[in-house]
Order: C-alpha cells, then sequence, then structure tokens
C-alpha cells in the first residue's frame, strides 16, 4: 500500500513537486503503514492530532466568537461556570473514564466477557447517579453562599449545573470508546459536534433577540450537549452491540472503585492543577480578567492537543505492554511517546509565540494585555511535554495511589502559589503560578516513574544504568 501511494503520488503531482514533497511523503506513510506496538500507536496518534487541530481551531474560533459578542466580562462570567462544570465533571465520573482504558483491554486479553459486560453496565449507572447527585448538591450550595458568590455567578451556575451528568456521561462513553481505539468515536462527538452545536445555537439565540449574556451562553451549552449526548449513545451502543459478546453480567463493583477512585483523585487532581487558576482568577479580580486570562490560555491549546493526542493514543496500548510483561517493548514505547510528545509541542510553541499576539487580538482590543501572560505559560507546557504521558503510564501500570498522592502535593502547592501571587501580582501572578507548578509536577513524575517502573521518560537520554524496578504502588 505504501509503494503504491507513493506510485499514486509521482503521477498525480509535477515532478519538481513531487521530488520536493517525497521525504515527507516517505516518512507520512511510513508513519501510517509501519506494523508493531509503536506503529499502531502512531497512526492512533495521528488520528488523535488531526482530530485535536480540526478541534482546537474550532474552539478557538468559537471562543473568539463569544469573546466579540459578549464582551471581556460576561464572557468571563461564562468561563468561570463552565470551568466549574468541567472540574466537577472530572469528580462525578469516579474515575470510570481512565479505569475503563485499564480494564476493557484486560478483560479483552483475558476473554473475560461477562466482567466486561458488567463492567459497562455498572460503570454507566454509577456515573449518571453520582453526576446527577453532584450537580443536585452544587445548585444547594450555590444557593446557600449566593451572597458570597456574588449575583453574577448565581444564575449561570444554576443553569450550567444541569449540563453536569451528560457532560460526565459523554465523558465516560469516550474512555470506552478510547479502550478499544475506536479514536474517532470517542473525539468526535465532544471536541467537534459539542462546539459546532454552541456556535449554532448561540448564533440563533442572537437571531432571535436574545441578549449576549453569560446566562444565554449557558442556555444554549445545555441544548448543545444535551443533543451530542443523545446522539454520541445511540452511536456507541451501536458499536458495542457489534463486539459485545453474549455473556451474563458479573459485578465487582467494590474492585472497580477500588482502581477507580485513585484514579479519580490522579484525574481530579490533575484537572483542579489545570483550571484552578482560572476559580481563583475569578474570586480575586473581575470577570473581564478572567476572560483575558482564559484567552490566552485557549491559545495554547495549539500545544497543549500534541500531549494530549499522544496520551490518549498511547494509554490503551502501554496497559496491554504491561500487563503482558512486555518490558523491552514498553521501555521502547514509553521512549517513543515522548519522543511524539515533545518535538511536536516544542515546534508548536515557536508557532504560538510568534502569532500569539496577532490570535489574541482576534478576541477584542482588551485581550491583547494577554502576550506576555502566553509567553509565561508556554514554558510550563513545554516542561510537561518533556516527560511524555508519564502520569498514564503510572496510573495504567497500577501505581494509581502513588500517583494521586503526586497529585495532591502538586494541588496544594498550586493553590499556594496562587493564593500568594494572584492578590499581589494579578495576571502576571497566576501565570508565573501555573509554571513553577508544572515544572514540580514534571520533575515528580519522571522521578517515581523511574524509580518505581525503572523506566526513563525524559525526552534526553539517560547515560548512566537504570535502576532496578520496584513494583510496589
Amino acid at each position: 500500500m505504501q509503494e503504491l501511494l507513493l506510485k499514486w503520488s509521482a503521477v498525480l503531482l509535477p515532478y519538481s513537486t513531487h521530488a520536493k514533497l517525497l521525504p515527507i511523503l516517505e516518512k507520512l506513510f511510513s508513519i501510517l503503514f509501519s506494523k508493531g506496538e509503536a506503529g499502531g500507536a502512531r497512526r492512533s496518534a495521528l488520528i488523535v492530532f488531526a482530530v485535536r487541530i480540526g478541534s482546537a481551531a474550532l474552539a478557538y474560533i468559537i471562543q473568539v466568537f463569544l469573546a466579540r459578542w459578549m464582551g471581556a466580562s460576561e464572557y468571563g462570567i461564562f468561563i468561570v461556570v463552565w470551568t466549574v462544570i468541567i472540574i466537577l465533571s472530572v469528580f462525578s465520573g469516579l474515575g470510570f473514564s481512565v479505569s475503563l482504558l485499564r480494564f476493557i483491554p484486560e478483560y479483552l486479553e483475558k476473554k473475560q466477557y461477562e466482567l466486561l459486560n458488567g463492567l459497562l453496565f455498572s460503570a454507566r449507572f454509577l456515573v449518571l447517579l453520582s453526576s446527577t447527585t453532584i450537580a443536585v448538591i452544587g445548585v444547594a450550595i450555590a444557593w446557600t453562599f449566593s451572597d458570597f458568590i456574588g449575583n453574577a455567578y448565581i444564575l449561570p451556575l444554576y443553569l450550567i449545573a444541569i449540563c453536569l451528568p451528560m457532560h460526565t456521561y459523554t465523558g465516560m462513553l469516550e474512555g470506552i470508546a478510547r479502550a478499544q481505539d475506536w479514536q474517532l468515536k470517542a473525539m468526535l462527538p465532544d471536541f467537534i459536534g459539542r462546539p459546532l452545536l454552541v456556535l449554532a445555537f448561540m448564533l440563533i439565540a442572537l437571531m432571535l433577540g436574545y441578549p449576549p449574556t453569560a446566562v444565554t451562553a449557558c442556555i444554549v451549552t445545555i441544548a448543545a450537549v444535551w443533543t451530542i449526548t443523545f446522539f454520541q449513545t445511540i452511536m456507541m451502543e451501536v458499536s458495542l452491540n457489534k463486539v459485545r459478546h453474549p455473556a451474563p453480567r458479573k459485578l465487582q463493583i467494590k474492585s472497580w472503585l477500588l482502581v477507580s477512585v485513585p484514579m479519580l483523585a490522579v484525574d481530579g487532581f490533575f484537572q483542579l492543577i489545570t483550571s484552578s487558576d482560572v476559580i481563583l482568577i475569578g474570586l480575586w479580580l473581575p470577570p473581564d480578567q478572567v476572560g483575558i486570562y482564559f484567552a490566552a490560555s485557549r491559545t495554547l491549546a495549539l500545544m497543549h492537543f500534541v500531549y494530549y493526542a499522544v496520551r490518549a493514543a498511547s494509554a490503551p496500548r502501554m496497559a496491554r505492554l504491561y500487563h503482558s510483561g512486555d518490558r523491552d517493548g514498553l521501555k521502547d514505547f514509553v521512549a517513543s511517546a515522548a519522543k511524539m510528545t515533545f518535538w511536536p509541542t516544542l515546534l508548536m510553541a515557536g508557532f504560538v509565540m510568534a502569532v500569539g499576539p496577532f490570535l489574541l487580538s482576534l478576541f477584542g482590543e482588551d485581550f491583547a494585555q494577554g502576550t506576555p501572560i502566553l509567553y509565561i505559560l508556554v514554558v510550563g507546557v513545554l516542561a510537561r511535554a518533556s516527560v511524555g504521558p508519564v502520569d498514564a503510564l503510572l496510573t495504567l501500570s497500577g501505581h494509581q495511589n502513588t500517583c494521586a498522592k503526586i497529585y495532591a502535593s502538586v494541588f496544594v502547592v498550586n493553590l499556594i502559589l496562587n493564593t500568594a501571587l494572584i492578590p499581589t501580582l494579578g495576571l502576571y501572578g497566576a501565570a508565573l503560578a501555573t509554571t513553577l507548578v508544572i515544572f514540580f509536577e514534571a520533575c515528580i513524575l519522571y522521578r517515581v516513574a523511574y524509580k518505581r517502573l525503572g523506566l526513563h521518560t525524559f525526552i534526553l537520554p539517560l547515560k548512566r544504568r537504570e535502576t532496578p524496578v520496584n513494583e510496589a504502588g
């Protein structure tokens, strides 16, 4: 197939153009058609990478429209309440969106179909139950502390809580799809479908005469989230029916929760680390400052999606290699994952720093002051990319308890730094705190992976001999 495509390219392209593009085409086709775990991972990463590029561009365009329609202040209010939902959706998912990546490949490998069917049923039921409960509790807390929260945020918080059950359920469905390497089915609904619906519904609302406020944005987001979840559920049921084995359900809810909850802590603390700065800025600074900071951090999506693409594509394969006992394969795969993460991220960093000021100006005149914030945050993203998807490696290799403790400590450091720096340095303090925290996170994750698994995850090669593996979690 690779040779055939190269021949077709020679026929279709002018000779001079084909000669210039030939090295690139050979490299691209070698990635697409190479065999083995690393080749499969590169193909999946390329698919995820392409979807991430499209979703990042789409999300950015939507944020530009929302900011221009709503203004910095209303836009900032909407960003704060949506960030709250993102954080709560991680915790209300009970860790299943991550643990499914470990359990499903294991059960398929061992042909334990009774456990697989029981897991798929239990995960969906428990996620809906927990997310609905947390949404109700969240509304009650917002009502109790409404004087402290402020009138500007109360009604948007009440409305956006309606999104929580379906947004959480969508994340769980994504985990099921990713565990079976259905990358497009995992990503297209939430990364492409939902943003498009938000943009379309918001445009319709404005054409109907509704004001461009945070309340209107929350209402159209509710409609978009519930619509996309409905269609994603149907799509996943059709796909699962094709591969599902007719075996009775065997439930091990306690065992699943014992693994999932520490993974929940890992994912939850990670989300708190990446999102708490927005909440804290909203606590100490006016809403328009939240909008400016978020626009700067959103511009970094061009860099972030490299890390998340490799992480999403690598997780199922790391789980299979670890559980099969193929240590050499895992070692090579981890090194490959680190390279696939860092070098594209570095390339994106140069691009973002070059076009960042122009991109921020698209949001409006007030957003140009976010350019220095953008430059500070770039350094932190590079630090995280330098160790690859090491957090997924630790979690899927049974060290989720250790990983949870790491992220708990990182979150505490994050909270301390943001609390100390935001009131004194404003947005610069938030950016500096975030960057320092990511440095701390990358260092401690690398050290633990090296000590517990004997694996070198840093982008630069290790010259001294690797340490013995300590499997204790």
